[in-house]
């Protein structure tokens, strides 16, 4: 946007009708708190400034709002006494800016930079006040933008609208962008003379034409104007977030074999080429590179798959996870903390944890790294082009060199250099007719134990 702009998002509220300990804000949406959403709208229209409104459970909204970003001005509303009234928190904050002042809400997660864009041109326009609308058949429990002359003239409560105005279909979202030059002179002219004797921030279309100024209404969608209130909104958000997730997947060059089957997380990054197979879960913080694959019934989390990597089926890819290109992770493979370097192969029933495999090293199954000694967690180094025989355990911390080999049912606690061969397993031995001997006396046994 080419003006200046500040977004304030009210996230004081409690949720009552979620029935829940936790903030309404905190709750998951494509495994992010909503919260995140509404921030990253934010972020997707370059706010210079991110404020915060918090009230119910503030200490956890405020630190999930810098875990998001840093730079987000946290203020508390002490006592919650409407949306009006939560808006005169930032007044402080504001003080000093000039520009466009955007206000979301924490439990609205879809709201989209082109509509907030749209809003922002009728304020280049002359716009004092903008307020976001939508169209939804009648009846519900909406407020409706009245619209005369192309312009606001005012919002009616559906408690308060004459039969005539409840027909009305275009219907108020919440979302405003306001002048910051007149923003807290209105909000200051609110009354709270109303059944709930609350500051209501809607009224302040009214004040604003009370006072000469121009104000207008932009439509969305919808979708886009959907607020969290219930643990039922928020299962239908979730449809509707990995539905929008899937698509825009598959529109940026990615093949999903059961699009309904995959799950993706608010921060998920999938390249072209990409293909997904059924039943493939993403939690937050994957990036998936041009080429992969990632194959069905796998879990990612906390991971990075490079270009042309194969991934699954049945495996599982944890915080830290780095596989680089054309790198290979098979069935009922865990990765946590290791890097696997250009062509790794891992193919089965592996455990690789706090680890880096060199490339074109060859994991056998069954190999586990023994990282956690009980108190410290401890790193395995396995060089370029090594090979790890079946059913090892590398006993951390444990080199194993450059085109070095481990023998398969070893026990490696000491390092291996490159080129030589690390074995550490007992001599067996055979015992000629001790296993009839011994299946015998165990017959015997049994059968008195039944007699």
């Amino acid at each position: 946007m080419e003006q200046k702009t500040a977004v304030i998002i009210l996230a004081a509220g409690k949720g009552t009708r979620m029935k829940s300990d936790l903030p309404k804000v905190l709750h998951p949406l494509g495994r992010s708190p909503l919260l995140h959403h509404a921030m990253q709208t934010a972020r997707n229209i370059e706010a210079e400034q991110t404020l915060i409104i918090a009230g119910h459970a503030a200490e956890a909204v405020s630190e999930a709002a810098q875990d998001f970003d840093e730079d987000a001005i946290v203020v508390i509303q002490k006592e919650q006494l409407g949306t009006g009234h939560a808006v005169a928190q930032a007044r402080e904050a504001l003080a000093d800016f000039e520009g466009d002042v955007f206000i979301l809400y924490g439990d609205t997660p879809f709201v989209s930079a082109d509509s907030l864009q749209k809003m922002g041109e009728a304020r280049a326009n002359g716009d004092a006040v903008v307020v976001l609308g939508f169209h939804c058949p009648p009846p519900h429990g909406y407020g409706r933008l009245v619209v005369e002359n192309g312009k606001l003239s005012k919002i009616v409560e559906a408690k308060d609208a004459s039969e005539e105005e409840l027909e009305n279909s275009f219907s108020n979202s919440g979302i405003i962008a306001v002048d910051a030059s007149v923003l807290f002179d209105l909000v200051s002219s609110l009354k709270n003379n109303n059944a709930s004797g609350e500051y209501y921030l809607t009224d302040i279309v009214d004040a604003a034409v009370a006072k000469g100024l121009s104000t207008s209404a932009i439509e969305c969608s919808e979708d886009e104007a959907l607020g969290i209130n219930s643990r039922e909104e928020l299962a239908r958000a979730e449809e509707m977030f990995q539905s929008m997730k899937r698509r825009a997947v598959m529109e940026n060059g990615a093949t999903l074999f059961a699009p309904e089957t995959v799950y993706f997380s608010r921060d998920t990054e999938i390249g072209r080429d990409v293909v997904i197979e059924e039943n493939v879960v993403f939690g937050p913080g994957v990036t998936v590179e041009n080429g992969a694959r990632i194959r069905a019934f796998s879990h990612l989390e906390g991971a990075h798959v490079g270009e042309g990597a194969s991934v699954g089926p049945f495996a599982r890819l944890r915080p830290g996870a780095e596989l680089g290109e054309a790198a290979f992770v098979g069935n009922f493979v865990e990765v946590k903390n290791a890097v696997l370097e250009s062509g790794a192969k891992a193919s089965h029933l592996s455990y690789l944890g706090d680890a880096h495999i060199g490339e074109e090293a060859n994991i056998g199954a069954g190999t586990i790294t023994c990282n956690y000694d009980g108190v410290l967690k401890h790193r395995t180094e396995i060089g370029a082009r090594a090979f790890i025989g079946s059913n090892s355990a590398l006993v951390a911390p444990v080199k194993i060199g450059i085109d070095a080999m481990t023998g398969s049912g070893s026990v490696i606690t000491k390092d291996v250099p490159d080129g030589a061969l690390g074995v550490g397993r007992a001599r067996q031995e055979n015992k000629e007719g001790f296993a009839l001997k011994l299946r015998q006396k165990l017959l015997s046994i049994k059968a008195k134990m039944k007699g």
